[in-house]
């Protein structure tokens, strides 16, 4: 693949808005404290890790756009903002063509949900305004919006490793020169649908929301910066390849250890759940960075922070390199590696 660079990024998690609070979390090593949530029909709740209030509130909240958009946007278009930074205003201003690319596994849940318990309760009274908000290409359609672009943006529907396969995209767009930068962004909220389904798999990993963001661009050959170097193909899982197999066939296609490069994996604690990922990079002794033990799992939102916490480090020179791998929960093992440019 031709180089393409990092030249921003942005996240909201359950450490708080922004990439400082991300960064600040991970380096404590210390799990986020979980809340509780109600499920209708039972007396105990649901325990999540859900993102804090912002410290004010974030002025693009007031876009006609944004109004009545769910939770997800709102983590979408910070983190996207943060990312894109000065170039905000070369986007608004249509001398940038910025493409976008949004990835989740669960989208907006929050409407569907309100809005099929209206139908369910009383179908002639089911509010329409609602209907809009419950599609999965929402938010990539607000962001466009607020940010005036009329440049191509996506929306890609699967598991966590979905992340990196929008990357993957976005550098087809580049090199096509479709658009002149891409933002690549992984998001998702909490809404008790998804914590009690998920719990029927695994009761011992929290669910968590937010969201994180790239910025891409390519043609900056001789810049400082971080360069995203490699991703690898995407290793589904069928009844010929268990997700074992496609692990194994995902570290195969990144570099091998170093001293000065580091894995962030996807791992959360989980015996059952971890177990191809830690059985593909048993061979590794170097660094380790874990997100999903502190932030709780955040699906297509957590791999867009293993992205982020991968450019922020080599943003900061601590290493040279950074292997990102994803064991995906039902679809794909996928993996990327970063390194300084």
């Amino acid at each position: 693949m031709k180089p393409v660079f990092i030249v921003g990024h942005g996240a909201v998690s359950p450490a708080g808005w922004g990439v400082p609070s991300l960064r600040d979390a991970l380096q404590k090593n210390e799990a986020i404290p979980t809340t509780e949530l109600k499920r209708p029909g039972w007396d105990r709740p649901l325990h999540v890790r859900q993102v804090p209030s912002p410290a004010t509130r974030p002025s693009f909240l007031s876009h006609a756009r944004l109004r009545r958009a769910s939770s997800v946007t709102h983590y979408a278009v910070a983190a996207a903002l943060e990312a894109l930074g000065a170039d905000t205003a070369k986007v608004t201003n249509g001398s940038l063509r910025l493409g976008i690319i949004l990835c989740v596994m669960t989208g907006c849940v929050n409407y569907s949900r309100r809005f099929y318990s209206e139908v369910l309760h009383e179908p002639a009274t089911a509010s329409p305004i609602l209907f809009p908000e419950t599609v999965f290409n929402a938010p990539a359609s607000h962001i466009a919006a607020l940010l005036g672009t009329a440049a191509m943006h996506y929306t890609l529907v699967g598991d966590p490793g979905m992340f990196l396969s929008g990357l993957a995209v976005a550098t087809d767009w580049l090199a096509e020169e479709h658009v002149d930068g891409c933002l690549v962004i992984g998001a998702e909220e909490i809404d008790w649908v998804t914590v009690d389904a998920y719990r029927l798999f695994d009761r011992r990993t929290f669910l968590s929301e937010g969201a994180g963001a790239l910025y891409l661009q390519g043609n900056r050959a001789g810049e400082p910066g971080v360069a995203l170097r490699s991703i690898t193909p995407a290793y589904s899982y069928s009844k010929r390849q268990d997700c074992f197999q496609a692990a194994r066939l995902m570290r195969a296609g990144l570099p091998a250890e170093q001293n000065d490069h580091l894995l962030c994996d996807s791992t959360k604690k989980s015996p059952k759940l971890d177990a191809a990922e830690l059985a593909a990079w048993q061979d590794w002794r170097g660094p380790r960075l874990s997100p999903k033990t502190v932030l709780g799992e955040g699906l297509s939102a957590a791999s867009a922070w293993q992205c982020v916490l991968a450019s922020d480090a080599l943003q900061h020179r601590l290493y040279a390199g950074v292997n990102v791998s994803i064991v995906g929960c039902n679809q794909q093992a996928i993996g990327a590696h970063f390194g300084v440019a």
